[in-house]
C-alpha cells in the first residue's frame, strides 16, 4: 500500500509516518521505481500499534521498546506488564500534578475580585518565587508590578 493508504489504515498521518521512518521507529519503506513508498500489511499494523501506544501516552523511546517486545515471541509478558505499570504510575503522578495546578488556580481565582482594581492575587502569586527558589536565594522581596515600578509611576504622571 502507498503512504496514503497506510495512513488511512493505521490512523497515523503521512507526515508522522515519514517522521517515524526518519527516526528509525519503523524501517525505511520499500520504494517503487518511481520512488514512491510502499508499505506491507505488517508495516501498517506496526503503524497502528504505534498510534495506539501514542494514544496511551507512551514516549517514542518507550514505543520503540514496546515494538521490540511485540515482535519478540520469546519475550516474557512480565516485561510488558512492568512497562505498562511503570507508565501508569507516571501518568498518575502527572495527573496529581495537574490536579494540584487546577486547585491552585481555582483558589487564586476565588480570591481575585475580578473588578476594575489593579490588585490581583493571581498575578501576585505568579510573581512570587517558588518554595525551592526561596530556600536557595534566601530572603527576597518580589516587586509589585503596577504599584512600585518605574513604568507604573510614568503611567500616573509621577516622576
Amino acid at each position: 500500500m502507498n503512504i496514503g493508504e497506510a495512513a488511512k489504515f493505521s490512523g497515523v498521518s503521512a507526515k508522522m509516518i515519514r517522521y517515524y521512518e526518519q527516526i528509525g521507529l519503523i524501517p525505511k519503506a520499500a520504494r517503487s521505481e518511481a520512488g514512491y513508498r510502499h508499505y506491507s500489511t505488517p508495516d501498517a499494523y506496526s503503524l497502528r500499534f504505534i498510534r495506539r501506544a501514542r494514544d496511551l501516552g507512551f514516549s517514542v523511546e518507550q514505543i520503540a521498546e514496546l515494538l521490540v517486545l511485540w515482535r519478540d515471541r520469546e519475550r516474557a509478558s512480565a516485561d510488558v506488564k512492568a512497562m505498562a505499570l511503570s507508565h501508569a504510575a507516571g501518568l498518575k503522578t502527572r495527573i496529581a500534578e495537574l490536579q494540584a495546578m487546577v486547585q491552585t488556580l481555582e483558589h487564586l481565582a476565588d480570591h481575585c475580585h475580578g473588578d476594575d482594581r489593579p490588585e490581583c492575587p493571581i498575578l501576585a502569586d505568579l510573581a512570587e518565587p517558588t518554595a525551592a527558589e526561596s530556600r536557595s536565594q534566601g530572603p527576597h522581596r518580589t516587586p509589585r508590578f503596577g504599584a512600585d515600578t518605574p513604568a507604573s509611576s510614568r503611567n500616573r504622571g509621577v516622576r
